[in-house]
């Protein structure tokens, strides 16, 4: 039985991913591509305190992002090697000042519970043995809606349709995209979350093409 927390998701998973950095070390390889845990760290940092970053990370996946995230990573890779890493991960684990707009009362639970929830997992899911969490039902809740936004990105993948269903509770599916054949993708929210965002070689989902909604 998975017991509620009085804690943020957010702010949990934020506490869980900085002690797995700390005892894991800058060179443990995570399941983004290119990336070491010192790499994810220097990235993490850089979301919380450079504004200037931001845009970049927004607007990757759009035509007019490419010069600014090229930017964001420059700003990453600099701090990467010019911070030690106990540095980055304590600044990680402290999280952005109250000053700046990620600090902004209201921001970390709408924009960090997905981010740290799939970086969490980014390091779990790149070692191995490992096994899905249990969460509690809230947090999966919570997680089932950020899967829901990610995967109206993910819906180009499927040029049928795109819907999800959830497999840990009963109910209808999400239809994310119309089409005559769309692919159902089912599992838990983590896991839905995680194939959405790209993750699809450590999703434990289930994917069936022309499949119609529950």
């Amino acid at each position: 039985m998975v017991t509620p927390s009085s804690r943020p998701l957010a702010a949990r998973e934020r506490a869980a991913l900085a002690d797995l950095l700390d005892e894991l070390g800058p060179d443990a390889p995570t399941c983004c591509e290119g990336w070491t845990t010192a790499h994810l760290a220097a990235h993490l940092v850089t979301r919380d305190r450079r504004p200037d970053a931001l845009p970049g990370y927004a607007l990757e996946r759009t035509p007019v992002g490419g010069r600014l995230h090229a930017h964001a990573e420059r700003v990453e890779d600099r701090l990467r090697t010019s911070t030690a890493y106990p540095e980055l991960v304590a600044r990680v684990r402290q999280g952005p000042p109250a000053w700046l707009p990620m600090g902004w009362p209201g921001v970390s639970a709408v924009a960090d519970s997905a981010e740290f929830a799939i970086h969490h997992e980014d390091v779990r899911r790149a070692r191995p043995g490992w096994a899905p969490r249990a969460l509690p039902p809230a947090d999966a809740d919570r997680l089932w809606g950020a899967a829901q936004l990610f995967a109206r990105a993910a819906a180009a993948r499927c040029p049928g349709g795109l819907a999800l269903q959830r497999s840990d509770v009963p109910g209808p599916g999400k239809r994310i995209r119309a089409g005559s054949a769309p692919t159902t993708v089912e599992g838990e929210p983590m896991e839905v979350l995680l194939w959405a965002t790209g993750r699809t070689d450590v999703a434990r989902v289930v994917v069936r093409d022309g499949a119609p909604v529950g």
